[in-house]
């Protein structure tokens, strides 16, 4: 078993995976198809993450870091697997350039995509300049340019933030929570009022999930001290009155029509299966599941393994996923791709 692991997606699912293998005294060839590692957090601009309110450029930008410093794995950015044939201890791995990968085993750490608010056009994205997606929040704060109006660049005196945009949608072929966005939307509403007190913040929700141990972290410290308001809401359809944003739907608490002015609407938008997954799924000969997501056999029993041998998954490319769980299951993975031809060997003596 001399021949490296390799790792696809260079994310944080990916960085952990790499580590993970190199740190076993194994070597990983890990490569990227955009022109810098860190995924999401990195290409996108992400500010603090959550939970660790660490920033996105320090926190994933330090994993890089230990990646590329570590003699054990072998960096190859700009660049896709082209195909991908063998078996379990021989598989090849032909890349865009030419070159020829042989590889042990094989880790699918290929992430996910942000939803395309244009897939919900009476919300007013690409319509109206100031409504914007999370991540182009994230991106003014991120950038320190702090919290500004597209349109004319002047601070909002009103934002809100609509919820599971592009997430829990039948009609759109969403049917799945994303996970993270009601955290997410909790952290930067704070993170707004931080950097513009004067600034006041609204969350417009189904139902606020933040799940696990985020609850009193972020749903209840941003009402308590923060002073985000949350409202239980419907929205029709966000549109302009010449001056201002205008958000109309309907307040299911209460169950009468609302009709409120803002300068700034929030798209908090979810997480779909990464574009790519139906070419992937052709190249490396693995199954993908109703969503679009790269399928697993069982939680249980198989773990982070795909339908072909030999090939493991990590992260978001199995569905929507917290970074510090995507972290663990690139880590997960590691140690089944490093152990696979004991495991096989030991259940085949059975």
């Amino acid at each position: 078993m001399t021949k490296p692991i390799l790792i696809i997606g260079g994310g944080p699912a990916g960085l952990s995976a790499a580590h993970a293998v190199a740190s076993s005294g194994r070597k990983a060839v890990l490569v990227e198809k955009e022109d810098r590692l860190g995924g999401a957090p990195i290409l996108s601009g992400y500010a603090k993450l959550v939970p660790s309110h660490e920033w996105a450029k320090d926190a994933i930008g330090g994993m890089v870091t230990r990646v590329t410093d570590n003699p054990n794995v072998e960096v190859r950015l700009d660049t896709a697997v082209q195909s991908f044939a063998g078996e379990p201890g021989a598989f090849a791995a032909t890349l865009k350039d030419g070159s020829v990968i042989e590889a042990d085993t094989a880790i699918l750490a290929t992430g996910f995509t942000h939803f395309d608010s244009l897939n919900k056009p009476e919300w007013g994205f690409g319509t109206y300049p100031d409504v914007v997606t999370t991540v182009q929040v994230e991106q003014m704060i991120s950038s320190g340019a702090g919290i500004r109006c597209p349109s004319d660049g002047r601070v909002p005196d009103r934002v809100a933030i609509l919820l599971c945009v592009g997430s829990r949608d039948r009609q759109i072929g969403r049917e799945w929570c994303s996970k993270i966005c009601c955290s997410v939307s909790a952290n930067i509403a704070m993170e707004i009022r931080e950097l513009s007190p004067k600034t006041n913040v609204y969350i417009y929700y189904m139902d606020i999930r933040t799940f696990g141990l985020l609850e009193g972290e972020y749903y209840w410290k941003s009402q308590e001290e923060a002073k985000v308001k949350y409202i239980k809401a419907r929205i029709a359809e966000v549109t302009s009155d010449g001056k201002r944003l205008v958000v109309k739907g309907e307040d299911t608490l209460v169950k009468r029509p609302i009709t409120i002015p803002f300068d700034m609407v929030v798209h908090a938008i979810g997480m779909d299966p990464n574009v790519d997954n139906m070419t992937l799924a052709a190249v490396f000969g693995v199954e993908l599941n109703k969503y679009g997501y790269i399928a697993k056999p069982s939680t249980y029993l198989h773990m982070s393994e795909t339908s072909r041998p030999g090939v493991f998954v990590a992260g978001a490319a199995t569905g929507p996923e917290t970074i510090d769980d995507s972290i663990a299951q690139g880590h997960a993975a590691a140690m089944a791709a490093l152990t696979y031809h004991a495991t096989h060997q030991i259940k085949a003596a059975e």
